[in-house]
Parts: structure tokens; C-alpha cells; sequence
């Protein structure tokens, strides 16, 4: 099932690491804090345990949420880069 990852980190090494982590992990980077890729709920799970360790402060958030493929087809982005969304990644549309 497609999973968005979106946080807030405040401590600019464990931020960047947890961008690595979740790169290394197999999600696309789609925002500055957001992340999105395939992820079935075992390694979901995990995920959420492990990213634990990236939190510093009590204002840190991270958000792991699972879509559904009809969520996905409804999904819209508004940009000026008219970005688009299809069942692998996300994508920049012309």
C-alpha cells in the first residue's frame, strides 16, 4: 500500500538522517518533509518503530499514513509544476 511520510524534526543531523533513512528505505522524496512509496504493513510497522529515534524534541512529529490506491487516483496536487500522481511515483506532468 502507498505510505506518505511527512515530519517536522528540529535538529537539522537528525532531520537530514531521517531523510536518508526513509531515501534509503525506498520512498520517493516528494516535499521538503514528505516522503511517499510502497510500503506493506510488516515494514510499515517497523518503520514506525524505527523512526522513533529521529524525534529531539517533544514539538518533533513524524506521520506515517497509509493511502489506499482509490485515495491515490484521487489525489490532486496544485502546483505551478503540475505534478501528478500515477500507481509507481510521483511524477512531473507537462
Amino acid at each position: 500500500m502507498k505510505t506518505l511520510v511527512i515530519y517536522d524534526i528540529s535538529n537539522d543531523k537528525k532531520r537530514n538522517d531521517l531523510m536518508e533513512y526513509l531515501l534509503d528505505y525506498g520512498l520517493n522524496h516528494i516535499q521538503y518533509s514528505g516522503f511517499l512509496g510502497e510500503i506493506n504493513p510488516h515494514d510499515r510497522f517497523v518503520l514506525s518503530k524505527e523512526v522513533e529515534k529521529y524525534l529531539s524534541s517533544d514539538r518533533d512529529s513524524i506521520y506515517i499514513i497509509p493511502i489506499c490506491d482509490k485515495c491515490i487516483r484521487l489525489c490532486n496536487i496544485i502546483s505551478e509544476n503540475k505534478r501528478e500522481i500515477n500507481e509507481d511515483e510521483v511524477k512531473i506532468v507537462n
